[in-house]
């Protein structure tokens, strides 16, 4: 980046002087006395002055413009670009995003499954060093976004998420056993999965505790959400005239088996988010907890950028000058 400093800042006080020479100047003008005096001037008075008369005054701004143009010269401005080289010990991140049909219960506003997508759109707007990707599981499991770094895309497949996009269900391990996929031949120091579902595993071919064994395995540390509030959530039903009602249906997580799948990976940690407020302070802990390591080298190169202001100065002045011999010229 260019910042622009002076290598003599206390010369610049002597800006002071051109508000100074400027009241002068209209003072001065203000009591020249005429160079003929009529006893009346009433002849005068339907006389309008003429452009350059009224332009004369132009002589004494380009004067003014020189002198701060000279002063700001003889204080040396100079730019320096600096430039930092950020070295990343990069981690790789994989949310894992339970889209089941129970994700649409709204003891959560608007429902869990829309505010897990905001929460997640909010932490992933603040790893911009990091490559993320983007699992959905429910009866079965996909990859939605392989690891990447450009956020951009990230954010708008999440965006789509939405429940029914594939088989009804909870396939806890076939969920994180694909996110595991994208991740285990990846070089980073950190590998991270972060897997969020309000159900009991209940679909999918691979053991939920399988799996988590298999990410340690591979050095992949896990997180586990359980979403949803305690007792019964207000879940909507369509009637066969397409009118919703609502009914109250209980919340059912196998936080045993969260618990355990997030222990048996390095540090991995289990939490429950019982409202929105809980699951953005979730997301919070997880970030505190996987920072980058940056190692930040910092250059830095002067250049003196007081050529431009002679120049302006000295343009000024023969512009004066010129102007003074030939437009605005006075006759003794």
């Amino acid at each position: 980046m260019n910042h622009i400093t002076f290598a003599h800042p206390y010369l610049l006080l002597l800006l002071l002087l051109i508000p100074l020479l400027a009241a002068w100047y209209v003072l001065r003008y203000r009591k020249q006395k005429p160079a003929l005096q009529f006893s009346n001037i009433g002849f005068f008075k339907g006389i309008r002055k003429t452009f350059r008369q009224r332009t004369y005054p132009a002589l004494f701004v380009l004067r003014m413009v020189a002198v701060g143009a000279m002063v700001v010269a003889l204080a040396r401005p100079q730019s320096k670009l600096s430039r930092q080289e950020m070295k990343v010990d990069g981690i790789d991140i994989v949310l894992a995003m339970d889209v089941s049909g129970s994700m649409l219960a709204e003891d959560f506003r608007p429902n869990r499954l829309e505010a897990a997508k905001r929460v997640a759109s909010d932490f992933i707007s603040g790893r911009k060093n990091d490559r993320m990707g983007l699992v959905v599981f429910s009866g079965e499991a996909f990859t939605q976004v392989p690891l990447t770094i450009d956020h951009v895309v990230l954010h708008r497949q999440l965006a789509t998420l939405k429940s029914g996009m594939i088989k009804d269900g909870t396939a806890l391990g076939d969920g994180l056993a694909t996110a595991i996929n994208r991740l285990k031949d990846s070089e980073a120091k950190s590998k991270v999965i972060i897997l969020l579902t309000d159900g009991i595993n209940n679909q999918g071919s691979v053991d939920p505790q399988s799996a988590a064994e298999i990410a340690a395995l591979y050095g992949i540390r896990l997180y586990t959400i359980g979403v949803g509030s305690r007792g019964m959530a207000p879940y909507p039903f369509r009637d066969p005239y397409g009118r919703i009602h609502y009914q109250n249906v209980p919340v059912e997580l196998d936080e045993p088996l969260l618990t355990q799948m997030a222990r048996s990976t390095n540090d991995g940690c289990y939490f429950r988010a019982t409202n929105r407020k809980s699951l953005e302070d979730i997301f919070g802990r997880i970030d505190k907890m996987e920072k980058s390591k940056i190692d930040v080298t910092q250059y830095s190169q002067t250049k003196d950028e007081y050529l431009g202001w002679l120049i302006l100065a000295a343009a000024a002045l023969l512009c004066e000058i010129l102007l003074g011999l030939f437009y605005y010229r006075s006759t003794p």
